[in-house]
């Protein structure tokens, strides 16, 4: 199975190279070859040269010297890179140590001194913590300080900001970005995300089913893309600058490995694939189209970006929305002072010694047809907010009004009732499937379990829920294991809809999926909610989505909404630092507007909810904090002059975030 198939590529001292793809292009096992560390069972053509070293051939003492002196990984998740068992200290330092090049006597200092330069904060106590008292986004810095402790010639990051907050993305790609400067090391940057790869990288590498198909200056490749894969990831991108327009998705799904299409291999996807041209029967070569820019499309000398989208003949339509109901009509949900408290127990009784103020007092509503993004860092109190509405979860104050009908405090069959016109999408589409059952089972079961399938239409209903988000009848009989993420969520929406709800909850629904499939599943719900009527509370992280499909936007720190705003109007000019701090660290898929933006770079992490600060929560981090948010915590009120809500001391006061 041709996993990756002649990648040819060179990079140099102080420069950065991005490789990216979806899922299954080959650009982490890219990675892993060149630091031998491919399975056993993995065959190597070619030539890997780390200055005179060839990698291929080289013994596996060799190997482990190149790894611990020359190369330094930052792997995806920093979960599983550190070991749970040793202090982090241990850890940062132990390849140095072990390699002869430090002292154990002066490891615990040069352990402090990386996370210092990482921007951990107290390291001199933080380096006999575990990784469970680490934070993601600090882990994250400690696998870089790792990474970095040997001043390595070449850094590899896979994906390593993925799994993070847009914030805390910020700040470890300032670290990586400082440490590289400093030493004047190449790096390797492997991503799905184009707006971090316009934010920092050099050069590009677009790699798709095992191959580079096109290569060049970032500034050139985003100015004039000259490959149609390249032309669909851009244009499946949700953007924070620029109109607001339909997303125009890649169709299908990427091939596999094992069954690769004859010719040119993204044909199957390609709206411009021509007979004539070659694309069905020879794969072309990856060739020069400027002197320092590259593509492998028999059709390389047609300018892409200016095609029209492959589904119209002109440029895309408006996304559609659904207006939602007059603001004087009666809200479809009504959350009124909504609190969730999680109790901290300890010592041998188990006794409660205080709790977590997970939700604090949220206020929110959502009318028939619209869509309220929710949105903030991990750990602000988003998802448990949106299980609190469902009932997943017990709240501890406050109450949740639908259609007029307080169903905070529910019994178990009257909670059964309601949520027929109340459903949840979970965020991992992998996770949230019964794997032994087949489709039409688990689509069924709502039904099933409300005692409604056969009058609901029964396996017809089922057909048409699957053709609705879709899916092919054809499918119903397969396991959850049998489709890609993008078909599962589909899967998941399905069951969703089964009982015909009026509101959904949509958790994190596009946060796992490659670019491409996610502007499939947005387009899917803005024309189910067009079609249907539904009202969405979609939580996420990612902005430039929240923008794409929301009509308010609610904006979520420590279990308190800071501030809440129709989205034009939130998007434009954001009122609370909070706000701004989020908006000004989205990368934009732009190489341009790199030294144009205003970065607002958020110092340390959220704080424990636990033990919150006096106060305005935010005023640790805040870059506008005076004494009064020390002592004063400020109400979410009206602003004067304009739509929306702010809890913020200065929200009508104009001032302008710092560079």
């Amino acid at each position: 199975m041709p996993a990756v198939r002649g990648v040819d590529f060179d990079v140099f001292p102080n420069e950065v190279v991005g490789i990216v793809g979806e899922s299954g292009s080959g650009k982490s096992v890219t990675s892993l070859a060149i630091t031998g560390l491919l399975a056993p069972n993995a065959r190597v053509q070619g030539s890997i040269r780390l200055g005179d070293t060839e990698v291929t051939t080289a013994s596996p003492e060799t190997l482990r010297q190149i790894r611990g002196q020359d190369v330094g990984m930052v792997f995806q998740d920093p979960s599983t890179t550190l070991n749970p068992v040793f202090e982090v200290g241990r850890q940062v330092v132990e390849g140095q140590v072990a390699h002869g090049r430090l002292a154990p006597g002066q490891a615990v200092q040069r352990a402090v001194d990386l996370l210092r330069e990482v921007d951990i904060p107290d390291p001199q106590r933080r380096v006999h913590q575990y990784p469970h008292q680490f934070s993601g986004g600090m882990r994250q810095r400690v696998v870089i300080a790792m990474a970095m402790s040997g001043q390595p010639r070449l850094i590899i990051a896979d994906e390593p900001t993925t799994a993070l907050d847009v914030t805390v993305q910020a700040q470890v790609l300032a670290v990586l970005a400082r440490r590289q400067a400093e030493t004047g090391a190449a790096v390797v940057l492997i991503t799905h995300d184009l707006g971090v790869i316009a934010e920092v990288a050099h050069r590009v590498l677009v790699m798709y089913g095992g191959r580079i198909v096109e290569s060049g200056p970032v500034d050139e490749i985003f100015a004039q893309p000259r490959h149609p894969y390249t032309v669909g990831l851009l244009r499946s991108m949700p953007r924070l600058d620029g109109a607001q327009r339909r997303l125009i998705p890649i169709t299908g799904q990427p091939p596999s490995p094992a069954d690769l299409p004859r010719g040119c291999v993204f044909h199957p996807r390609c709206a411009w694939a021509s007979e004539a041209a070659g694309c069905l029967s020879h794969e072309p070569a990856l060739q020069p189209v400027s002197e320092r820019h590259a593509s492998a499309c028999h059709r390389s000398a047609d300018a892409w970006d200016k095609a029209p989208a492959p589904s119209t003949a002109a440029e895309p339509v408006a996304a559609p929305t659904v207006r939602p109901a007059a603001a004087s009509s009666e809200p479809l949900l009504q959350v009124q002072g909504l609190q969730v408290h999680f109790p901290i127990r300890s010592g041998v009784l188990r006794r409660q010694t205080g709790s977590v103020r997970a939700v604090d007092g949220v206020n929110l509503q959502v009318h028939a047809g619209e869509t309220l993004g929710l949105v903030g860092e991990s750990g602000c109190g988003k998802t448990t907010t949106g299980r609190a509405i469902m009932g997943l979860l017990p709240a501890a104050g406050g109450a949740v009004r639908f259609d007029g009908q307080d169903v905070t405090h529910l019994s178990a069959a009257e909670r059964r009732r309601q949520r027929r016109h109340m459903q949840y999408v979970f965020q991992d589409p992998y996770a949230s499937l019964n794997p032994i059952k087949t489709v039409n089972e688990i689509v069924a079961e709502p039904l099933r379990i409300h005692g409604l399938f056969e009058e609901s239409g029964g396996q017809a209903w089922i057909d048409e829920l699957l053709e609705r988000v879709g899916l092919s009848s054809s499918m119903a009989g397969r396991l959850p294991s049998e489709f890609s993420g993008g078909q599962r969520q589909r899967i998941g929406i399905a069951r969703a809809l089964a009982l015909k709800p009026r509101l959904l909850i949509l958790d994190e629904p596009v946060a796992a999926l490659d670019v491409s499939i996610q502007a499939q599943i947005v387009n899917l719900l803005q024309d189910l909610q067009q079609a249907l009527g539904l009202a969405y509370i979609f939580i996420a992280h990612d902005l430039s989505v929240v923008r794409h499909i929301a009509d308010r936007v609610a904006v979520m720190y420590l279990g308190r909404v800071v501030e809440e705003a129709d989205k034009h109007r939130l998007y434009a000019a954001p009122t609370h630092p909070y706000t701004q701090s989020l908006l000004s660290a989205v990368p934009l898929p732009d190489p341009r507007l790199r030294s144009q933006r205003r970065r607002i770079i958020l110092e340390g992490d959220i704080p424990n909810p636990a033990a919150p600060p006096s106060g305005c929560h935010f005023h640790p981090r805040c870059f506008r904090a005076v004494e009064r948010c020390r002592v004063e915590a400020p109400a979410l009120i009206g602003l004067t002059g304009q739509s929306g809500r702010s809890a913020c001391h200065f929200s009508d006061v104009a001032q302008e975030a710092p560079r």
